[in-house]
C-alpha cells in the first residue's frame, strides 16, 4: 500500500493506516531531528511531536509533495522550534563552561556519521588513538561550521534524506543544498588539514 492510499485511510479514522506511515518514515524524522538537535533524547521527544503534529494535520496534507517530504518538513520546524528553546535556556541557566564541555558530548552522535568507517576491527591500540583523535577533530570541525552548511551536512550524512527532501526542510534550492554540504565537506577537509592531517582528500 502507497503512503498516499495509507494516508486516505488515516484520514477516515483507520489508526493502524496512520501506525504504518510512523513505522515506515520513524528513522527518517528521527534522524532528521537528530540532526537539528545533535541529542538523542531530544530528537526522539521531537520525533514524537512531528507525528502527533502530522495526525491533527492529516487534512492539511495536498500531495504536493510526498508524504516523507511533508512529513520531514514538520519534524524539522519541530526540531528547530525545540533547539532554539533548548538554546534559550541554556544560555539563561548554564555556565558557559559546563555548556561547552556538553555539547562536544552531544556531537559525537553526529560526527560519527560523517566519520563512516573510520573504526574497524584488528586495530592496533596506536591506530585506534589516532582514530578517537581524528574523530574528536571531526567534531570539532563539524561545530566550528557556520549553521546553514552544518545543518545541511548533517542531513545529508544521516543518509535517510534526498536532497529533495532537505531542500524541503530548509526551504532552500536543491542546488544550495548541494552547494552548501560539497562546501561543508571542503571546510572540515580544510581544518583538518590545518591540524596536520595530510590524507583527508
Amino acid at each position: 500500500m502507497t503512503d498516499g492510499e495509507l494516508v486516505e485511510r488515516a484520514r477516515q479514522g483507520d489508526p493502524a493506516a496512520f501506525g504504518e506511515l510512523v513505522d515506515r518514515h520513524r528513522s527518517a524524522v528521527y534522524r532528521a531531528a537528530l540532526a537539528a538537535l545533535r541529542s538523542p533524547a531530544e530528537a526522539e521527544d521531537a520525533a514524537q511531536d512531528a507525528f502527533l503534529a502530522a495526525y491533527r494535520r492529516l487534512d492539511s496534507f495536498r500531495g504536493e509533495a510526498t508524504f516523507k517530504t511533508w512529513l520531514l518538513t514538520i519534524a524539522w520546524h519541530h526540531a528547530i522550534n525545540r533547539r532554539r528553546g533548548v538554546s534559550r535556556w541554556l544560555r539563561r541557566f548554564v555556565p558557559t563552561r559546563s555548556r561547552s564541555a556538553g555539547s562536544a558530548g552531544n556531537d559525537d552522535e553526529h560526527a560519527h556519521h560523517a566519520l563512516d568507517d573510520i573504526a574497524s576491527g584488528g586495530r592496533s591500540p596506536e591506530d585506534t588513538l589516532g582514530d578517537d583523535r581524528l574523530r574528536r577533530d571531526i567534531e570539532r570541525a563539524i561545530r566550528e561550521l557556520p549553521p546553514k552548511l552544518r545543518d545541511a551536512l548533517l542531513l545529508a550524512q544521516a543518509g535517510d534524506h534526498t536532497y529533495e527532501e532537505i531542500g524541503a526542510m530548509l526551504k532552500t534550492p536543491v542546488g544550495t543544498i548541494k552547494w552548501r554540504v560539497s562546501e561543508a565537506r571542503r571546510a572540515i577537509k580544510t581544518r583538518l588539514r590545518q591540524r596536520g592531517y595530510t590524507n583527508v582528500g
